[in-house]
């Protein structure tokens, strides 16, 4: 597990920004899984502009949608569909068949995990899955008490995911499940990357990097990825009693 730790805000979006725009650049055919939400906001921003500005060839990449709210359509502005088209797909132009997002209003789940994991396996692993981390540790929507051993899998959100989710939507909205990639595809991954910006993931980021290897905390199952990349600033890593950037 190597860390990266930004002096500001700024720093931390260019960090991962450069070490995605890096691997896509190495690796033409790159198959990546992208979390959505206010902490890759910036960093995606910053890799969207690089890929453009230097006419980085992007036709055989492939981007994947890590989670939605069930039930929550693509047009609602409060969707990961929404952020990701207007985030990163649409500014890249990049086509349908070169993304896969989940659709959470499809009237089997079940068979919506099944051809999710499929579209995975059809191009053989995940390059890089990218996550950030909640206020209870999950990553994705893969929720505290999960099994490590879940794929694409629909899950009861916590209550902690309930209240905070509230935030990207315009007025309240009922969540009760998500759809999500689980914590087997993310070790199945080649490349693990962690994101965590901000005071407020502080004491979480500490449990998870520092602490038991525990599914209560999902994201300390980084601890055991054999290529995790973790991103923070200073302010995220500020309860760390080791701060170690990787090289």
């Amino acid at each position: 597990m190597q860390t990266f730790i930004a002096s500001n805000p700024e720093e931390f979006a260019q960090q991962t920004a450069d070490f995605l725009f890096q691997r896509i650049v190495q690796k033409p055919d790159f198959i990546v899984a992208l979390a959505a939400g206010e902490t890759p906001l910036l960093p995606y921003s910053r890799l969207v502009e690089k890929l453009i500005s230097e006419r980085v060839d992007i036709s055989r990449c492939t981007f994947v949608g890590l989670d939605e709210w069930v039930g929550i359509p693509p047009e609602n502005p409060g969707s990961c569909a929404y952020f990701l088209h207007n985030v990163v797909l649409g500014p890249l132009k990049i086509k349908g068949d070169r993304f896969k997002l989940f659709n959470s209003q499809a009237p089997d789940l079940q068979q919506e995990c099944r051809n999710m994991d499929a579209f995975i396996l059809s191009r053989g692993v995940l390059d890089a899955m990218v996550v950030g981390i909640g206020m209870n540790g999950h990553i994705g929507f893969n929720e505290p008490g999960v099994s490590a051993k879940k794929h694409s899998h629909v899950i009861d959100l916590d209550a902690n995911t309930k209240s905070v989710g509230q935030k990207y939507f315009t007025e309240h909205t009922t969540l009760s499940k998500g759809i999500t990639l689980g914590l087997q595809t993310l070790m199945d991954a080649r490349q693990a990357i962690l994101l965590a910006n901000g005071a407020r993931k502080a004491s979480i980021m500490r449990k998870a990097l520092e602490g038991p290897l525990s599914i209560e905390v999902p994201a300390s199952i980084m601890q055991q990825h054999a290529n995790g990349f973790i991103f923070m600033d200073q302010a995220a890593a500020s309860e760390l009693t080791i701060k170690q950037n990787g090289a």
